[in-house]
């Protein structure tokens, strides 16, 4: 009977033992991005050394009664000693330094809200881009803290400069850490073509105040200008013209990569690349972690270089903050071997119609010469050459697709389709956009919920 027992104990040790699918995964497929917060402060072991050990739980009373009176005692005593430095000032109070209440946000100087501040600021430094290195070094965010102070050096004349282009709706939350991550790795300037919470007049004036970020909006001017395109001309985009919702996208991505092309090129930029504010570039096999570095590395004779994407794989329902949140990827099968991508595509998928749930095919960096064209939001070409390009086998652009519930439902109901499946088809591209957008309204919000359980959570 003991020895029947034991072997059943063994084998449910074995059981707990065995990792699951998604876990095996992650060894082969999956990518961990290393920006993950680690908890390396002394608190993180603060349970394991408060754990009372068996010779403390028989200590005498006499030791316990002292140590309870020094516990008592110590707070008090450094209370009282912060309060007397305070009080003679002898402490820097980094509160202290910051801007006062009064002094103005980034960009109120010509909005209604700057003719309430007090005159008595108008004799202030009105540099824009120092009102917002002020106003981002107080930001409280975990993942990416603006501090107080950060800069960067544009007096410089770095090499390469690179240009990236985005058409954007999101808010000032989403758009702020990606433009400060990729200021860091080496990018010289932003051409945001914003919408919807991106194009608010408070939004977009603080974008405009940071140095490098030149805001376009979608004004009736722009929409005559890119009507006159040749963009309208190319064939192999017809049959994205005039349809609604991700088609409409995919043309105005487009006519703005165009457009960017141009103002990238009238100031100096070499290269450029369209990104999307939920991408960021990832430059690994880099001399060191920077774009610039590694454009700079690319052979002179090189038109283009690809970047094959990774897709964020999310372990939890509640993320809140992307950047630093979600740190595992699955890799881009050009950065697999064959064997692995094909032996695990199964487990991989988990049951969606492809490998991965949006694009797959990356993002590409262009130099910037004569007759260079938008060939899609993906590709580059040039109207005279086909051009001569690399892909990388260690760098990538991290995707940070479906984080979290509402990107779902947000992309679903940004396009108002009716949710029958021929209209869904008509608005949405791709299979998975269309799965939960055509479910009967008495199964809202159950049945998107169980989708993006299902299909995105990997526990």
């Amino acid at each position: 009977m003991d020895q029947q027992e034991q072997q059943n104990q063994t084998s449910r040790e074995d059981y707990h033992l065995t990792p699951t699918a998604p876990r095996l995964l992650s060894r082969e497929v999956l990518f961990c991005f290393p920006f993950r917060s680690l908890d390396l402060s002394p608190m993180a072991g603060l349970s394991a050394l408060n754990r009372p050990s068996a010779a403390a739980s028989v200590a005498p009373p006499g030791l316990a009664s002292r140590l309870v009176l020094l516990l008592t005692a110590l707070p008090l005593f450094l209370s009282i000693f912060a309060f007397v430095l305070q009080w003679r000032g002898g402490t820097d109070d980094p509160v202290s330094r910051w801007p006062a209440e009064s002094q103005k946000f980034p960009g109120m100087d010509n909005s209604p809200l700057g003719s309430s501040i007090s005159s008595s600021t108008s004799g202030r430094s009105s540099s824009s881009s120092s009102d917002c290195v002020e106003i981002l070094g107080q930001s409280s965010s975990p993942s990416f803290p603006y501090y107080r102070g950060w800069k960067f050096n544009f007096d410089l004349d770095p090499h390469p400069k690179i240009s990236i282009v985005s058409t954007t709706s999101a808010s000032l939350e989403q758009i702020l850490p990606w433009l400060f991550y990729h200021k860091v790795i080496g990018v010289t300037q932003f051409l945001l073509f914003v919408e919807g919470k991106a194009a608010k007049s408070h939004s977009s004036a603080i974008l405009e105040s940071i140095p490098g970020v030149k805001v376009i909006h979608r004004t009736k001017d722009l929409e005559e200008k890119q009507a006159q395109s040749r963009i309208w001309n190319e064939t192999w985009l017809a049959g994205f013209f005039y349809k609604p919702c991700n088609y409409e996208l995919f043309v105005k991505q487009s006519l703005n990569m165009e457009m960017a092309i141009v103002m990238a090129r009238e100031s100096g930029m070499d290269w450029i690349i369209h990104l999307d504010t939920d991408e960021l570039m990832h430059p690994a096999g880099a001399g060191e972690y920077s774009l610039r570095r590694l454009l700079l590395d690319v052979s002179s004779d090189v038109d283009m270089v690809i970047f094959p994407n990774y897709e964020s794989c999310i372990e939890r329902d509640d993320i809140k903050d992307p950047f630093s949140e979600v740190s595992m990827f699955k890799k881009n099968y050009d950065h697999l071997p064959k064997d692995t991508y094909f032996g695990m595509y199964k487990e991989a998928t988990r049951g969606n119609p492809n490998y991965f749930l949006t694009y797959g095919n990356g993002k590409s960096a262009a130099r910037i010469q004569d007759h260079l064209r938008p060939n899609g939001a993906h590709r580059w070409h040039n109207y005279m050459k086909i051009p001569k390009e690399v892909k990388l086998d260690e760098a990538a652009v991290l995707h940070f697709t479906y984080t979290k519930f509402s990107d779902l439902t947000s992309r679903r109901d940004r396009c108002g389709c009716k949710p029958t499946k021929d209209d869904v088809k008509r608005c949405f591209m791709l299979d998975f956009d269309r799965a939960p957008s055509h479910e009967p309204p008495w199964l809202e919000p159950w049945s998107t919920q169980q989708c993006f359980i299902s299909s995105l959570l990997f526990v």
